[in-house]
């Protein structure tokens, strides 16, 4: 499936939730089929079988996910039937990508030498979310020794790099270049 009929069941799914102000529902139990289908193999696998009876993969997905909401339900199934369901994670990552872009949320990746405390994640939280007009920004700790010191912080498509290592790399450059 391309990537652009997963952005547009994404974006079905975001403006019918949102209509009927289901949102976190539907995210939260997105979350939990994305669980699902990343955590067992065999799922997609036998979803996506040719020799795998149609009303077999149905009762699959009716059962397994009997616990969600009608439209998560009927999304599914409508993928299954569109021969879609090999695209489901994906679909849910837009979903998500979505709901945090109305929500104002961001995720951004810190990369320090030792893990954060609480404090420090809290402000490095209030700091970025501020700079990238977030109403809220969740941090995600990775250790890397090379830093030296300082941290990186990886918000996707803008990266702040206050390490020393990425200081002393670039007044490397500098000095190369003669600048």
């Amino acid at each position: 499936m391309t990537r652009a009929a997963a952005n547009r069941y994404a974006q079905a799914l975001f403006e019918l939730s949102k209509d009927q102000n289901m949102l976190e529902q539907v995210r939260v139990e997105l979350d939990t089929v994305k669980e699902v289908f990343a955590g067992n193999r065999e799922l997609p696998e036998t979803l996506e079988h040719p020799k795998v009876p149609k009303e077999q993969k149905e009762n699959l997905l009716k059962n397994g996910f009997s616990g969600m909401s009608d439209m998560v339900q009927r999304t599914l199934l409508l993928m299954l039937e569109k021969n879609r369901i090999d695209s489901v994670v994906y679909m849910i990552e837009q979903f998500q990508h979505l709901v945090d872009e109305e929500w104002k949320v961001g995720h951004a990746l810190v990369t320090t030498v030792k893990p954060l405390s609480d404090e420090e994640r809290s402000m490095i939280s209030e700091t970025f979310a501020e700079k990238t007009g977030r109403n809220t920004l969740y941090i995600r700790n990775e250790i890397d020794s090379e830093l030296i010191g300082g941290l990186k912080v990886d918000l996707g498509n803008l990266v702040f790099d206050g390490s020393i290592k990425g200081q002393l790399n670039r007044m490397e450059r500098r000095l190369v270049s003669g600048k």
